[in-house]
């Protein structure tokens, strides 16, 4: 089996953490022939050369100028140039970069390769005729070859042996490929950043509490039951025509249009067909894993541009105006669309308990006390990234950038510092309470409520919950 694993450079020149689990992934398949594609500037080349130490005998970096500047949708269409000829049986992703967390080069290039997908793998089930995955969101899956997986955060990526050779990488332009220079790059990008800002929302006016006053804490905020929206009022000029793909982003389109229709089919060509009809001014898609997945194939099927994770619309002169977080959260950029219609996901509401405990790294010597904890008052378990990895809870329970995003009536996080990385995926619940000892810990800067605590002295205080 030949296997091709993109991957991309991080800001801190090392391998994405999600290709890095991708990559070792296709490393576990017996007898596999693995070679690393990426795409980026000549200095790439080092790091794919000292990656060919861990088991891929070669690989391809994909280094022109035509190719910088390039969103999503050009990203994809070089890189399936690349793939058509290395022809592989399966192409391996990690779910997204750090760097745009869009998750959307996986899926689109699945519709440029013209292969089957699965998306949020969380394990590689079965081989045979077909591919079987379990995936994160959506249960068992099995496709045909040839298929392209995105990864999920499953593993660790090994290191080499003293014993490890290096392998070679070849360097491929446009016209090593056959690309359309119009297709590549910034000039085949039809979305562009016209602004970024420092992004400050979230922050929240903390009050402390002891313990003894959490229980009415807790009661009130489930009274209110309100998550956090960052919908803007309604615009002034609205579009004449916007589709919507299920009703979860009926909210966010009615800042923007009086003239709602609705998709309630959930496939790529039914999608693409309804757009053909309706022909709106833009087309608005639910953050959940199926939305996200069928909004960047029915990009790439249309050759539309598509922005993520959008927490604000507008319009300015009649066209739609985006406003998404990136590079981990820490700033807000403001896209347009070249294209029409323009494409969207939108940031709707996820399901998710009423109540959510989050243990942290800090809650390492209670972490029963807060399970414990956590049943009593009937929430679901959650964890942080450094929670995980250091095994005290599983990756299935993780919350933030590189795990899953929950929006409960009441979260409480215990032995959480409040990293931008946790914070992406918790900061839409409706109320936050923190439990720290660390009286500057950030966390309290995104918390209603406060207690300057360990979790331990919990079990001191005359709580009757």
């Amino acid at each position: 089996m030949k296997i091709v694993v993109c991957i991309r450079q991080g800001a801190d020149g090392d391998i994405s953490p999600f290709d890095a689990c991708a990559y070792e992934e296709a490393l576990k398949i017996e007898g596999a022939e693995v070679i690393l594609l990426s795409m980026g500037p000549p200095a790439v080349k080092d790091l794919l050369l000292r990656l060919t130490r861990l088991g891929a005998k070669r690989a391809v970096l994909l280094c022109d100028s035509a190719f910088a500047g390039a969103d999503t949708l050009a990203t994809a269409y070089t890189l399936s140039l690349a793939v058509k000829k290395l022809s592989p049986d399966l192409i391996m992703c990690g779910r997204q970069t750090l760097i745009g967390d869009t998750a959307q080069v996986g899926p689109m290039l699945s519709v440029f390769a013209k292969t089957s997908l699965i998306t949020g793998v969380m394990s590689i089930e079965g081989i045979g005729k077909n591919i079987t995955c379990l995936t994160r969101d959506e249960g068992e899956k099995t496709v045909s070859f040839p298929a392209l997986l995105t990864l999920e955060r499953i593993n660790n990526l090994r290191l080499p042996s003293i014993t490890s050779k290096l392998g070679s990488v070849e360097v491929l332009s446009a016209g090593d490929i056959g690309a359309d220079r119009d297709k590549c790059g910034l000039a085949g990008s039809p979305t562009r950043v016209m602004a970024t800002r420092e992004n400050e929302s979230g922050r929240r006016k903390c009050k402390f509490i002891s313990f003894g006053e959490l229980k009415a804490a807790i009661d009130e905020s489930l009274k209110k039951s309100a998550p956090v929206t960052e919908q803007s009022p309604p615009s002034e000029e609205k579009l004449k025509k916007v589709l919507i793909v299920g009703e979860s982003p009926r909210g966010f389109a009615q800042t923007v249009s009086d003239n709602i229709s609705v998709c309630n089919e959930y496939s790529t060509e039914k999608i693409a067909e309804k757009i053909g009809e309706v022909k709106p001014d833009a087309v608005l898609f639910g953050s959940d894993a199926v939305s996200k997945r069928l909004a960047a194939t029915v990009a790439a099927k249309l050759r539309l541009g598509l922005c993520a994770d959008c927490t604000r619309l507008a319009t300015n002169s009649k066209k739609l105006v985006m406003y998404r977080p990136a590079m981990s959260g820490s700033v807000i950029a403001q896209i347009e669309s070249l294209t029409v219609p323009a494409m969207a996901t939108v940031r709707t509401k996820q399901k998710s308990s009423d109540i959510v405990v989050a243990a942290g790294f800090g809650a390492k010597n209670c972490l029963k006390e807060v399970e414990r904890f956590a049943k009593e008052i009937g929430a679901d378990m959650a964890a942080s990234r450094k929670a995980v990895d250091n095994d005290l809870l599983p990756y299935a329970l993780q919350v933030g950038l590189t795990g899953k995003t929950v929006s409960p009536a009441v979260y409480i996080a215990i032995g959480i510092s409040g990293a931008v990385h946790h914070i992406a995926g918790m900061g839409k619940s409706g109320t936050v309470i923190a439990v720290n000892p660390d009286k500057n810990a950030q966390i309290f800067d995104y918390a209603d409520y406060g207690i300057i605590s360990d979790f331990e002295n919990y079990q001191t205080q005359e709580v009757n919950l």
